[in-house]
């Protein structure tokens, strides 16, 4: 188990060199001489996300990647299905994964703005200099939750195994560029692609327009639950939570304090907005 985790945490390093040196570049390019600044503003919260990642790893890796590791299944694929996704174009399966995907992603997401599990979520929110290392801040337990529900409706449905690798791999990619420090609305393929400027709506320190954007990737859901909102007028917006942004250790003790279950932490933690 010490060699899969050692394995895992080196591999994490790996993905995470080259997304460093993409994101790097594109905030020099946006940023130019503003760039040190920017970096002294995130610098804090920089190491506590990547202390998160490396705990995250270490704690839900093994566990994750055990099915893969042992070419075990721990959920029913009923053969039927499976048999008629095989005859199934390429390209439907792959966009039926992203859509299934985002769909269970989309709900997960809203109800983790419900009281209940605001207190794991909100470390997700804590950021206060956004960049494309915010997507990797979350507490174990929130990571838990995204493992647990956003992929098992695929497999239960049977989709192949390439196309739910490859709907996860394309997710992850979009989720580094959403969260990146850059006010882009992508014209009009912001009307189908969630932008960096929606998510970043979405990472608001302002309570109610937080309840919007819960789409990684696609706004398909966001339009048709309501919860979609224009990026445009709030380009560049503050980020952040009332609980303030905390160092790691600080995040990982989040969920355990009294003062989150007498009261909503926010507004929209009453219930999912909508």
């Amino acid at each position: 188990m010490i060699e899969t985790t050692l394995a895992l945490l080196l591999n994490e390093f790996a993905e995470l060199a080259p997304l460093a040196v993409v994101f790097g570049v594109l905030a020099y390019v946006t940023k130019r001489s503003a760039i040190l600044a920017a970096l002294r503003r995130a610098r804090g919260e920089i190491v506590t996300n990547i202390v998160l990642v490396l705990v995250n790893t270490a704690v839900l890796g093994p566990l994750v990647f055990l099915p893969v590791i042992t070419g075990q299944s721990m959920l029913p694929r009923p053969g039927w299905l499976v048999d008629w996704w095989n005859g199934i174009p390429g390209a439907v399966s792959l966009i039926t994964a992203l859509l299934v995907i985002e769909f269970a992603a989309y709900w997960r997401h809203r109800f983790e703005h419900a009281r209940a599990l605001w207190p794991i979520h909100a470390t997700h929110h804590a950021d206060e200099a956004m960049t494309w290392l915010s997507v990797r801040r979350k507490h174990p337990l929130g990571e838990l939750l995204s493992v647990l529900i956003d992929t098992t409706p695929v497999i239960l449905l049977g989709l192949p195994v390439w196309a739910i690798a490859a709907a996860v791999l394309i997710r992850g990619w979009w989720a580094y560029f959403i969260h990146a420090d850059v006010p882009w609305t992508l014209g009009l393929l912001g009307k189908v692609f969630i932008s960096p400027a929606a998510h970043r709506l979405h990472h608001i320190r302002d309570e109610e327009l937080m309840g919007t954007n819960f789409g990684n990737m696609l706004t398909v859901w966001d339009l048709l639950f309501g919860t979609y909102c224009d990026p445009a007028p709030h380009l560049n917006c503050q980020t952040g939570i009332a609980e303030g942004t905390r160092d790691a250790w600080g995040e990982l003790s989040r969920p355990f304090e009294a003062r989150y279950w007498r009261k909503p932490s926010v507004e929209v933690a009453e219930q999912p907005a909508g």
